[in-house]
């Protein structure tokens, strides 16, 4: 069986998420930081970035731009020797690797600043319209990335999401999908506003249908 400890998790980072740790944030927990490309970005930005893997390979990739490095089983939550208290915790693509993400939750409510602390969660989103054909033709085949990755043990709805994070002390602040609508050769065509335009609303009617993931910012409460 593949565990998420032998994997590196590797890409450009996730723009939407970045584009929702504000300004003024200074000291981040990056939960799952894969090989270090949210940090990387956060970084160059000057924040002080603290990160957690349960991947030896992949803290040493994330090192270099890290105040510091954490291997930890997120199942248990946050490791005992994480400092707090945080402006921003980041959560991108981590809950679903999870088969109870009650604990890291709640832990990574007592480790934000009390005051302004925010915790931003990405998900990938298991309603996307491909997903829903291939399981109405029957298929519901594993893969080693992507919404089907097989250290998944969780799948997430755009309501199931925001309702994991309420029943575990957030507040939900902003909540939006980030995919497109199916154009497909016609994209090409089309001026880019247009497209873009469309892409902007069809996440924001039907984030269910269209998202790739699903983005949340929260508060604690």
């Amino acid at each position: 069986m593949t565990r998420t400890s032998d994997k590196i998790y590797q890409n450009a980072g996730n723009p939407p998420v970045l584009k929702e740790v504000p300004s003024s944030a200074h000291i981040i927990l990056d939960v799952g930081c894969g090989a270090g490309d949210n940090a990387r970005a956060l970084a160059g930005q000057g924040k002080v970035i603290d990160a957690i893997s349960a991947s030896a390979a992949e803290l040493e990739m994330a090192r270099p731009w890290c105040r510091a490095t954490m291997r930890y089983n997120l199942e248990e939550g946050l490791p005992p020797e994480c400092p707090g208290p945080y402006d921003v915790s980041i959560c991108s693509h981590v809950l679903e690797h999870l088969a109870d993400p009650a604990r890291l939750l709640r832990d990574i409510h007592r480790a934000l600043n009390s005051q302004s602390g925010i915790l931003i969660v990405a998900v990938p989103n298991i309603m996307h319209y491909r997903y829903r054909v291939q399981l109405l033709l029957g298929n519901f085949d594993y893969t080693d990335t992507g919404v089907m990755d097989n250290t998944h043990y969780r799948w997430y709805t755009f309501a199931s999401g925001r309702t994991l994070l309420e029943q575990n002390g957030f507040k939900v602040l902003r909540a939006f999908g980030d995919g497109s609508f199916p154009l497909w050769k016609l994209r090409d065509a089309l001026p880019a506003r247009i497209s873009t335009a469309l892409d902007c609303i069809a996440c924001r009617y039907r984030p269910g249908v269209f998202a790739l993931q699903h983005i949340f910012t929260a508060v604690p409460v």
